[in-house]
């Protein structure tokens, strides 16, 4: 289901001041919602283990993907919180984690992943290369446009949505995490 994309394409997240800050080079995992993240684990088994990211955890095992987000990868994945998921209104989330809108839930969630790994350092070296706004295609379909504001790696969805990466780099056996503070959703869907 996923479709390999070029590095080039590989989308955003996190602040350049995260990826940069250890001393020796080498920077410890930052924990999600205060759990603790292991490299050696997938993106689906840490994810499972963050208590910030159980609605993600929920609508990923609703659509389908779990298995493939277990998968040797790589992916970049954006990976929203509760509370992203919270500014979607309660009734259309409901409506969406119904097995018969698994194809929408899918087209969703995967309009989070890129199929390479990016650390911030790689998508922030990509935004200056290419002016100040890097387009990401993801796996869904989308395009979000990556860029820097305030010294935060940012994305906008192709409805105009804003989300900050909160945690940066959060290395996986399978990939790469950023944690963002809202929803991506496909063009025209609102939300």
């Amino acid at each position: 289901m996923f479709k390999r994309t070029a590095l080039a394409t590989v989308a955003l997240a996190g602040t350049v001041s995260m990826a940069l800050a250890a001393s020796d080079g080498m920077m410890e995992n930052p924990t999600v919602g205060g759990a603790p993240m292991m490299a050696d684990m997938t993106i689906a088994e840490n994810a499972g283990n963050a208590p910030n990211l159980t609605t993600l955890v929920a609508a990923v095992k609703a659509a389908g993907l779990a298995e493939t987000l277990m998968g040797a990868g790589p992916y970049t994945v954006f990976a929203p919180t509760n509370d992203a998921f919270g500014k979607i209104d309660k009734a259309a989330l409901d409506k969406l984690l119904m097995p018969e809108n698994q194809a929408q839930l899918q087209q969703i969630l995967t309009c989070h992943v890129v199929g390479a790994e990016a650390f911030s350092t790689d998508i922030a070296g990509m935004i200056a290369d290419d002016g100040g706004m890097h387009v990401v295609p993801t796996v869904g379909g989308c395009k979000l446009d990556a860029y820097m504001e305030g010294g935060a790696l940012k994305l906008k969805d192709e409805n105009g949505r804003i989300a900050t990466v909160t945690t940066a780099d959060v290395d996986q056996s399978n990939g790469v995490v950023h944690v963002i503070d809202r929803v991506m959703l496909p063009a025209g869907q609102a939300g």
